[in-house]
């Protein structure tokens, strides 16, 4: 059930965010649901793995995947879908315990948060990378075929 409730928090929580980044009204509820499929991946695979950097990048995957093919369905842009969609990943907690620990002179931690934070912004964009890839290929695919 919690899992539920937080997907849907984080619906709303991008529509919110596509307002203030001024996504076209149409797109926000697009938007919305590329959010909810990041954050609902991503507590999936964290159910399943401990890993927060693996669960980060399969849902980071999803969110990828899911811009392009509402891009292409709904002739839109692709970052008026993956931009707030990956909202939900952005590793803020462990900036904020990175900047808590370099001020309480614990360098330990310190360390231990930052490469945390680096780890998964990397694993986020690695992702989006390899999902661009794959898509490029794909339409250079069909290119072959049809000339």
């Amino acid at each position: 059930m919690t899992i539920v409730i937080q997907t849907v928090g984080a619906f709303f929580a991008v529509v919110g965010f596509s307002g203030i980044l001024e996504a076209p009204k149409k797109f926000r509820f697009w938007s919305g649901t590329a959010g909810a499929v990041c954050w609902f991946s991503y507590l999936m695979v964290l159910s399943y793995s401990s890993s927060k950097i693996f669960a980060a990048f399969l849902s980071s995957l999803a969110v990828a995947g899911f811009a392009h093919i509402a891009a292409r369905k709904l002739k839109a842009p692709m970052t008026v879908f993956l931009i707030p969609g990956i909202l939900p990943l952005v590793p803020g907690t462990s900036i904020y315990y990175s900047v808590y620990n370099i001020i309480q002179n614990n360098s330990a931690m310190y360390s231990y948060y930052l490469m945390e934070t680096l780890q998964i912004a990397g694993a986020i964009a690695l992702a989006v990378f390899l999902m661009d890839s794959f898509f490029k290929r794909m339409k250079q695919g069909r290119k072959k075929e049809g000339a």
